[in-house]
């Protein structure tokens, strides 16, 4: 593969879904998974409140009712298999199981030790990484807490460089849909990088940074984007909320050896 595919010569790299991840993954020495709404907002909420959340790929919504059930089967073995409990679809939360991919329905669960978490382009951006390559869960709550964290662990140089993802959503036929919020969280992170030093940007990185310093209002823009009307419209408008709570959290979610995110 060419330079021109993998950013080559740049400390910040950024690419958009597991496909970019893939490409990327090869040369960065650290990938930073941004999904605003939701993935990585509840991940920052869970792994803060004592949860090590294992990541597992799920089909969109927009997927065959018979691949969904035979994925939904499958998580519910990993779960068993790694003594976790099993994040749910949002409106299928009960009492028996209180834990989804809501960040609200996180805060009020109970806390889990081991919590399997369903996702369609996170986790398949989480696996994308070579076993050597680091993988963070960045949000706009951890920001600067990530920006540190990679700075203080040398990441974001030629030689060490960090690929942030943007994970985007889905369209119905299965395509990557790129998404305002996790374009925003990203260029939040490469913004925070590049003013401590890291570098230098790639042109893309550049043009996520751009795209956040040119926003005047963050939360309006998330709320108001597609991902956060729908939630909005869906009932779980407090899930925008949580998600544009900018660095109140100073956790920053490491994949670890076992496959699971835990503060790093």
């Amino acid at each position: 593969m060419g330079d021109w595919a993998v950013q080559s010569g740049s400390g910040i790299r950024f690419e958009w879904g597991p496909a970019g991840a893939g490409r990327l993954a090869g040369e960065a020495a650290c990938l930073v998974v941004v999904d605003v709404l939701s993935f990585t907002t509840a991940v920052s909420v869970a792994v803060q409140q004592g949860i090590r959340v294992l990541p597992f790929w799920l089909p969109d919504g927009y997927a065959a009712p018979a691949e969904r059930a035979a994925a939904a089967k499958a998580a519910a073995v990993y779960a068993r298999q790694c003594g976790a409990r099993l994040a749910v679809a949002r409106h299928a939360v009960t009492s028996d199981s209180p834990w989804s991919l809501s960040p609200a329905h996180l805060r009020r669960a109970p806390t889990a030790a081991r919590l399997v978490l369903p996702s369609p382009n996170s986790a398949a951006i989480a696996a994308a990484a070579a076993p050597r390559v680091r993988v963070v869960a960045a949000c706009l709550r951890n920001i600067l807490a990530v920006g540190d964290w990679l700075t203080a662990h040398g990441y974001g140089t030629p030689n060490r460089p960090v690929a942030v993802i943007a994970a985007g959503e889905q369209w119905p036929d299965g395509s990557l849909r790129p998404a305002l919020e996790d374009l925003l969280g990203a260029g939040a992170l490469i913004c925070d990088l590049h003013a401590q030093g890291a570098g230098p940007m790639s042109v893309e990185a550049a043009a996520a940074k751009a795209a956040y310093e040119g926003t005047a209002d963050l939360r309006r823009a998330v709320a108001g984007c597609a991902s956060g009307r729908e939630l909005a419209a869906t009932g779980f408008v407090e899930d925008v909320a949580i998600a544009t709570e900018e660095d109140v959290s100073t956790v920053v979610p490491v994949r670890d050896g076992a496959g699971a995110f835990a503060p790093g």
